[in-house]
């Protein structure tokens, strides 16, 4: 008998437990929430980045917040030349640059 009644539980509770799936517009949607935010970290940049990148969403102007290497939030020094701007990023020092 407990063997019946645990079965029809699962059953009751497996849409519950299962992952829901995004929409393009719901990962557009969080994508622009996440990016609204003063603050975050590399790993959460990480998966809005594979999340853009699943759903085949450009960043396009996101992209000059995060540093290209370390993924951390873009802060340091920046430099303006006639063709491009590049902020050297605190965390690696790596110079990335934008036109």
């Amino acid at each position: 008998m407990k063997s019946h009644s645990f079965i029809l539980l699962s059953y009751q509770l497996s849409p519950l437990l299962m992952k829901t799936k995004l929409t393009r517009k719901e990962a557009q949607q969080s994508i622009d929430e996440f990016f609204r935010r003063k603050d975050f970290t590399a790993e959460e940049c990480r998966k809005i980045k594979r999340l853009a990148m699943k759903f085949n969403i450009k960043l396009g102007s996101y992209r000059k917040f995060f540093c290209k290497e370390c993924l951390s939030k873009l802060e340091g020094k920046i430099r303006i030349n006639k063709i491009y701007k590049a902020v050297e990023c605190k965390n690696c020092s790596y110079k990335n640059k934008f036109k």
